[in-house]
């Protein structure tokens, strides 16, 4: 009798679910305490997974890369206990790594099947990470402008790291060698290699009380119900039809910005056995700069569960949406249809990655944007929760420092509250700390916040993104990853678009000018100050429908300007901080005198007529 046979014990399920669950936040938490690199220890932009022998991923709490490009190249049947792989090169990761800083290590679990066999591999245990610096153009690995992979950094395919428990000392001193950063690289790699052999020995620990097939059979059901769950209670909200909606990046560092397009076309036939069809046919042609995307390996397996979160906001409640996790269970329920090669989701090798993220979280909010048509707006309004900024120069000792980080924005507003103000993408982490920042480069946090009227209006506010002034103390570089600083999160069912993403040198100096979004080097003298603001997320339901009093507190909280109040909410303020009632009613009803009736169901914000000749929407905008 199979695994897949065997019935599982409803309490063992439940068991077996928090022990993993456990495991995967315990390597992540070794993984925190024992790095180097302020990107992963700081800034905690790494994630763990758990896979079983089927390689299937077993956790929800994060996503992760995928086990499949490990066994294509080595045999589960040849592994070995204390074996380490490791990988990082995007055309060979089967789409589960999107640039070259992302360094995945990989460690198989082994248990003996039955008393006296031979162990065997049960299970992996999977940790990747954006790392400082794996060399190429600049540093940090991202340069803007690249054109081609090679520019980008190391490329490594799978490799086995450790053989046995034994590292691989030749081709770590590679991978250092190739670093500006060796130190922390090396550090950041033992820190990932030693936390997964852990979190190994933890799950084969689960295997060995339990024994294999029992525990198999449990793995089975926590999928086989997370199947059930989102077949039933998520897709089941989404209308039988076919719906269109794209959205689009802005520039890709090469050419002039213009409308880099995603599209969905989305499917749903709730009797079929698998109900929901992505496809993304109509998508743009792959960039000559680094924002592409290899989304079309093993089926797209990672973009199913990379988009299947935006699918738990069509839960009943949001507390239900919160329990669900995104795990393997939502693979079977998906397909995904891919253009030919050659587009934004499908690049040729060498095309350039380093910058995907304007791709893959673009295809986020084109899913909701999708999915709002599809149910009238019950999906949240568009956010664009992650940038990568930094500063680099030599600080007073004469020793080279890179400080990056990844900085959040606002989230969109959603169908029962407003959105959340400076969230990140990536579970957990964060800005900087400024006393970690002022304590280890030459440079000072002056200034860090909300930035003020960012969030898109409506009905429920967008959230806020950052606001945050950077002194430099020493001549340095600035750099910047980032999108939205033309288009912006845009607003649905009435909603208005927010404020894009914007970096200052010198603002209210007499060298005030702004930095464009995409920069590997901009110069900055002692004593300059960079401000950044961060995008803020669109706007849910009519601005004009939002309570007084809720506009009131906004100001007071310092989200809203009075100002903005009047433009956008149609409040008037008095001088002691109160409503004019009267004044409010009459610009109100002004307001939406002014409306002809003919808005589209999404705001994009002004800055999409700049890119699209001169049209405010397009076909796809309107119900």
């Amino acid at each position: 009798m199979t695994a897949s046979q065997t019935a599982a014990d409803p309490v063992l399920v439940e068991i077996v679910a928090g022990t993993l669950a456990a495991i995967e936040m315990e390597v992540e938490t070794a993984i925190g305490r024992t790095s180097r690199s302020p990107m992963i220890r700081d800034a905690h932009d790494f994630r763990a997974g758990i896979h079983d022998r089927q390689l299937r991923k077993l956790t929800g709490r994060s996503y992760s890369a995928l086990v499949q490009p490990v066994v294509r190249d080595y045999p589960i049947a040849q592994m070995n206990v204390g074996d380490v792989f490791f990988h990082n090169d995007v055309y060979l990761s089967e789409g589960g790594i999107g640039h070259l800083p992302d360094l995945c290590v990989t460690v198989p679990v082994f248990a003996s099947p039955t008393e006296g066999a031979q162990p065997e591999v049960v299970a992996f245990i999977q940790a990747f990470g954006h790392h400082d610096d794996i060399g190429g153009a600049v540093p940090g690995s991202m340069p803007s402008a690249a054109t081609s992979m090679f520019e980008e950094g190391l490329m490594v395919p799978p490799i086995k790291l450790w053989d046995r428990g034994v590292p691989n000392e030749s081709a770590l001193k590679i991978m250092t060698r190739n670093s500006r950063m060796p130190d922390s690289l090396a550090a950041d790699l033992d820190a990932e290699c030693s936390a997964c052999l852990a979190g190994a020995r933890r799950l084969g620990e689960l295997f060995e009380r339990y024994g294999v097939e029992a525990v198999e059979a449990c793995f089975d059901a926590i999928l086989a119900n997370s199947t059930e769950v989102y077949r039933t209670e998520i897709l089941s909200q989404i209308p039988d039809g076919t719906y269109v909606w794209e959205d689009y990046a802005e520039h890709d560092g090469v050419d002039e910005p213009m409308l880099h397009r995603q599209r969905i076309t989305l499917t749903m036939d709730s009797a079929a056995d698998v109900p929901l069809v992505i496809d993304f046919t109509g998508t743009g042609p792959q960039a000559k700069g680094p924002i592409n995307h290899c989304g079309d390996y093993s089926d797209g397996n990672f973009l199913k569960k990379w988009l299947a979160p935006i699918l738990r906001n069509l839960a009943a409640t949001p507390e239900r949406m919160a329990e669900l996790d995104v795990n393997e269970g939502v693979v079977p329920l998906i397909e995904m249809r891919f253009p030919e090669k050659g587009t934004l989701l499908t690049p040729v090798f060498p095309a350039p990655t380093n910058a995907r993220t304007f791709v893959i979280l673009r295809l986020l909010g084109v899913l909701a944007g999708v999915l709002a048509k599809a149910t009238g707006g019950r999906m949240p309004a568009d956010q664009e929760t992650i940038r990568y900024t930094g500063v680099y120069g030599t600080d007073f000792d004469g020793e080279p420092y890179l400080m990056r980080e990844v900085l959040g924005g606002g989230s969109g507003g959603r169908y029962y509250a407003d959105g959340e103000d400076t969230i990140h993408v990536v579970p957990d982490s964060r800005n900087l700390p400024t006393e970690f920042t002022e304590g280890r480069f030459p440079l000072r946090i002056e200034a860090l916040g909300l930035a003020m009227d960012s969030g898109g209006p409506g009905r429920y506010r967008g959230g806020c993104g950052y606001e945050k002034h950077i002194r430099v103390l020493r001549d340095a570089h600035f750099m910047s990853i980032a999108d939205r600083s033309i288009l912006a999160c845009w607003g649905v069912k009435g909603g208005k678009a927010g404020r894009p993403f914007q970096i200052t040198v010198d603002p209210g100096g007499p060298d005030e000018h702004e930095v464009d979004a995409l920069a590997d080097a901009e110069p900055l003298k002692a004593g300059t100050v960079v401000r950044v603001r961060t995008t803020g997320g669109g706007g849910w339901g009519d601005p004009l429908d939002r309570p007084v009093e809720e506009v009131l507190r906004d100001i007071a909280w310092l989200k809203v300007s009075v100002q903005g109040a009047r433009d956008d909410y149609g409040v008037v303020v008095s001088e002691d901080g109160t409503a004019d009632e009267a004044a409010t009613e009459g610009l109100r009803a002004e307001m939406r005198a002014a409306r002809t009736g003919e808005e589209p169901f999404f705001d994009r914000g002004p800055g999409y007529a700049t890119l699209s000749g001169g049209a405010a929407f397009n076909e796809f905008d309107v119900l």
